[in-house]
């Protein structure tokens, strides 16, 4: 089966989880082409393939712009049935949040006009190198509130991936 990855990414969880994808695929067989948003360079016409598997990073509730722009200029190509939408936050880490998590998704169907066929909300990383002193409150004081983090132990990582795998044998199995 010829199967498309195309991620959209911004501090790098996202491209860490498309290419896991990506060569778990390969491994058992699959024909995939990963392909980043932001890579203006890159010819990616998604009807030519059996399966597209969509991730991206959710920051300030949206996925990235080159993402979602690349999902509404394709959403007549991008058949629904063949379709998972990888949507990756820290949001989708802690229980009590996981239906902001899939508001997420929904903002991104009102943005795009494309509904995907099946979803996975995937927990993202926590990387407090990359973060200006705002970003980083808004991650200790809101999104980790009440929870042991402290930015000065580094990347801390939320990805279940053993749920993602599971998540993705099920799309390819439909």
């Amino acid at each position: 089966m010829k199967v498309l990855v195309f991620y959209g990414t911004i501090e790098g969880q996202t491209r860490k989880i498309a290419s896991h994808v990506a060569e778990t695929l390969e491994r058992v067989g699959h024909e995939v082409v990963l392909a980043d948003a932001a890579d203006k360079t890159a010819e990616v016409a998604p009807g030519g393939f059996d399966k597209v598997i969509l991730a991206g990073s959710v920051h300030e509730r949206r996925h990235p712009p080159l993402f979602e722009m690349f999902i509404a200029a394709e959403r007549n190509t991008l058949d629904p049935a063949r379709t998972l939408l990888v949507s990756v936050s820290l949001m989708a880490a802690f229980e009590e949040s996981r239906d902001q998590a899939g508001d997420f998704v929904t903002e991104l169907q009102m943005r795009t006009g494309f509904t995907p066929g099946s979803v996975a909300l995937v927990a993202g990383a926590v990387r407090p190198g990359s973060y200006d002193y705002f970003a980083t409150q808004v991650v200790r004081h809101v999104v980790m509130r009440g929870r042991a983090y402290r930015p000065e132990d580094g990347t801390r990582e939320f990805t279940d991936w053993a749920a993602l795998d599971r998540d993705v044998a099920g799309f390819m199995a439909a």
